[in-house]
């Protein structure tokens, strides 16, 4: 039994980890280096395309809980970011370069990872599969998703999700502000 993991990103690299960590064989597809998106820098894997920060350090914001609870899940990726670690302020933001290199280093040495440097057009049918993709997902493979969901799918790159007032029940939502800082609105703003 294997599991497949399509995308060798920071999700596809942290869920491959975690899956060979339960004694799981793991088939990694990643389309690079035969094929790259021009966000693409380098052919390593969990290549931080936009940045070198994974945001805020403090427990009290959503980013730096997760990567807390991530760390005392054992955390392949977050090892890898200790380990290469640049000052940042309140933020935790890594070298590059390294970061990458100790990322593909951990997925090439692992015994019960398999990969496979090719572009995947379609999700295996009858095979549990981990899409781990991202918004750099190749055209072939997003339409092959939209035609399993329809139109109504979409790829977005670090962007706060669009929500219509007319989606959000008034008799359960809370308005502040951000941070504490000013005053919050309130819910005749959305009226």
């Amino acid at each position: 039994m294997h599991i497949n993991v399509i995308g060798a990103g920071l999700a596809g690299c942290e869920a491959a980890m975690q899956i060979a960590s339960h004694g799981i064989e793991v088939h990694l597809y990643e389309m690079k280096p035969n094929k790259k998106t021009p966000a693409h820098h380098t052919e390593k894997y969990a290549e931080l395309v936009c940045s070198n920060s994974l945001k805020a350090l403090r427990v009290e914001s959503a980013a730096g809980l997760l990567k807390e609870e991530m760390r005392r899940l054992d955390s392949f990726l977050m090892k890898c970011a200790d380990a290469c670690r640049v000052p940042a302020g309140g933020a935790l933001a890594v070298d590059r370069d390294i970061f990458s290199s100790l990322a593909t280093e951990g997925i090439k040495n692992n015994e019960l990872i398999k990969v496979y440097e090719e572009e995947v057009c379609e999700i295996p049918k009858d095979e549990i599969t981990v899409l781990a993709s991202g918004p750099l997902t190749s055209e072939p493979l997003a339409e092959y998703i939209r035609g399993m969901f329809g139109s109504s799918l979409s790829f977005f790159d670090a962007a706060a999700p669009i929500v219509t007032a007319e989606s959000i029940d008034m008799e359960y939502a809370f308005c502040a502000s951000r941070y504490d800082k000013g005053d919050g609105d309130d819910k005749s703003t959305f009226a």
